[in-house]
């Protein structure tokens, strides 16, 4: 499919030498319960009532965001055998939230998170196209993989999938998902009244797939949304995440926020994408970013400090060390120093749910300590540091410079805005932040009516 750019610019958006000035992309990440999110803020309410979705998408596309983002969660997480309640604790299926959000909204894109490992390809694929046909060419699929025996329980599967072969499969997925959608030629629907066609010749093309993970034989049940399909999102970072996200993805939504580390993941994937036979513009990087505003900047990091301390509450400290050292350290002070002890290897740890991103906890547990020591930082200190670390904390003015500095210069194509409570965490940043966007001429002012999700990114594939 091909299209254009259509956001809303001012005229002299333009830099120095003359040349445009890049647009910014955001989106909005709807807050769940973990330690990112303040649930025991005055203000916080349901983080699974349709009001709070309502809410929380309206007032995204009041700050013209390019789309809603929705996590998901198959499990709920446990630690040491219990319920982990200071993390996700309840979420809708994802797909019924977005179905409901197209009706209260007109604009803003609308992506899920959905799993390639506990998914079939057919049935997500027509439930995509529904979505994407139903909200006019608004949705979008965030492509997560995983292979833990913990989440299969749930699924008939326990370990099916070896580690190695989670992009395998999805590799696998995306391309039967793509011919079921592709198998409605444009304008397929001819709906002739004077001849009575409604259907137009050679209008369908069967899908006969036969591969290692799926066998798929039939038409898809759909016919085309304006943007053809549903735009792919992914968020993995390994080098199989990176070589997938190159062949497969639109949007990449990543960890580095970082200046000079979303540089380096921005020229390392937008590298490898003319070897597949695309171009850098197919595919936007979206860094999460959090944010904090104070009138002036020492007042915002007063609050962030603050905010922090909420979102690392003491047993929260505690909990985030045990996910890597794997064991009960509920006998130590969240206010005191890291434990000597090393992270303990067992194939089962204390916690289950949560992927363990580092290959080698024992090092990490080690740098960690080097890091506390050489900074006097209490363990709580120190998860405040790597679980609650706000991108972006000053003025309004400050803010909007730093984020688009982050795009001019290539560290990102904009973030994933991830606000603190819910729903009202990205109202400060629309009313404040927003209008310095716009002034800059780096963000829209308007929506282009009846775009679609596609079209919004500027995206050129």
């Amino acid at each position: 499919m091909t299209t254009t750019a259509s956001t809303t610019v001012r005229p002299t958006a333009r830099d120095a030498a003359g040349r445009p000035l890049r647009q910014v992309h955001l989106a909005a990440h709807f807050p769940g319960v973990n330690n990112t999110s303040v649930w025991s803020d005055g203000k916080a309410e349901s983080q699974i009532a349709f009001s709070s979705f309502r809410y929380f998408a309206q007032n995204a596309e009041r700050g013209k965001f390019d789309f809603l983002f929705l996590a998901e969660g198959l499990r709920l997480r446990e630690q040491k055998g219990l319920i982990h309640d200071l993390d996700v604790v309840g979420r809708p299926n994802t797909l019924a939230i977005p179905a409901g959000i197209a009706a209260v909204t007109e604009h803003i894109g609308l992506v899920g998170t959905l799993s390639s490992t506990f998914n079939e390809p057919y049935e997500l694929a027509r439930q995509l196209a529904s979505l994407d046909l139903l909200s006019g060419g608004r949705a979008g699929w965030n492509i997560v993989t995983t292979s833990d025996a913990f989440h299969g329980e749930n699924f008939r599967r326990g370990g099916f999938l070896d580690p190695k072969d989670r992009y395998v499969r999805a590799e696998e997925f995306v391309a039967v998902a793509r011919a079921l959608w592709d198998g409605w030629a444009p304008g397929a629907l001819s709906a002739n009244k004077d001849t009575g066609e409604f259907l137009s010749a050679d209008a369908l093309t069967a899908v006969d797939h036969h591969g290692q993970q799926f066998d798929v034989n039939g038409f898809g049940t759909l016919p085309r949304s304006p943007q053809g399909h549903p735009v792919i999102v992914q968020a993995g970072d390994s080098a199989d995440g990176r070589d997938f996200a190159s062949a497969n993805a639109e949007v990449i939504f990543s960890l580095h926020s970082e200046f000079t580390d979303g540089q380096r993941f921005f020229r390392d994937v937008k590298g490898r994408l003319p070897a597949v036979g695309r171009h850098p513009d197919s595919l936007k990087i979206l860094p999460a970013a959090a944010f904090i505003l104070g009138d002036t900047e020492a007042e915002a990091r007063v609050r962030s400090r603050e905010v922090a301390l909420l979102q690392v509450s003491p047993q929260a400290a505690i909990s985030f060390l045990e996910q890597l050292w794997g064991t009960d350290l509920g006998g130590y002070d969240p206010d005191g120093p890291l434990p000597e002890i090393d992270p303990v290897l067992a194939d089962e740890g204390v916690t289950r749910g949560r992927v363990r991103h580092v290959a080698d906890p024992v090092a990490v547990a080690k740098s960690w300590r080097g890091l506390a020591e050489a900074e006097g930082l209490s363990i709580r200190d120190l998860v405040i540091r790597f679980a609650a670390k706000h991108t972006f904390v000053g003025t309004p003015v400050q803010v909007a410079e730093e984020i688009n500095r982050h795009v001019q210069e290539e560290a990102s194509d904009g973030f994933v805005i991830v606000g603190h409570t819910n729903p009202t965490g990205l109202d400060e940043f629309v009313d404040r932040v927003i209008p310095e966007l716009q002034e800059r001429g780096v963000y829209r002012t308007e929506y282009e009516p009846g775009t679609t999700l596609r079209e919004t990114l500027g995206l050129t594939q």
